[in-house]
């Protein structure tokens, strides 16, 4: 979604880059376990809540006066959840560069849950490629891709 070019204090020019990921990529010990339901789950869980919400509201006695609050109330239920799950996407840092003169080519990758630890994170790498020539540091979630 986002990319920056950065010139590092060595003279090469790496290409930041932050992605979401829709859905988690399986890693080696996790392949044969991740069971994920998929868009078909979701679409019929969200369908019968739908059509489970219609049939009370339709069914309600005329005379039921149902308060603003409690319908403000009831949206924000219903909404806490997908909000939650959008804003807690994980997101893939990738760092790369063609190398230099005398330099060999890098790619770092890594990846970080939220959007704002995200936003965090390419704030760090570019400065720490600015300042060191290099986006790995300690507590990085960046590792070199060979």
């Amino acid at each position: 979604m986002a990319t920056k070019t950065v010139v590092g204090v060595d003279g090469r020019t790496w290409s930041v880059r932050r992605n979401i990921e829709w859905s988690v990529p399986a890693t080696g010990d996790d392949f044969e376990h991740d069971v994920d339901g998929g868009r078909g789950a979701v679409v019929l869980v969200l369908s019968a809540l739908f059509v489970f919400w219609l049939i009370i509201i339709v069914w309600a006695p005329a005379a039921v006066h149902v308060p603003w609050f409690l319908w403000v109330l009831g949206a924000l239920v219903v909404l806490f959840f997908p909000t939650r799950w959008f804003l807690r996407r994980p997101w893939t840092i990738t760092a790369k560069t063609d190398g230099g003169y005398d330099q060999p080519k890098e790619m770092w990758s890594g990846m970080v849950r939220g959007g704002g630890k995200a936003k965090e994170e390419m704030r760090i790498l570019t400065r720490r490629i600015r300042t060191q020539g290099t986006p790995g540091h300690t507590d990085s979630p960046l590792q070199p891709v060979t």
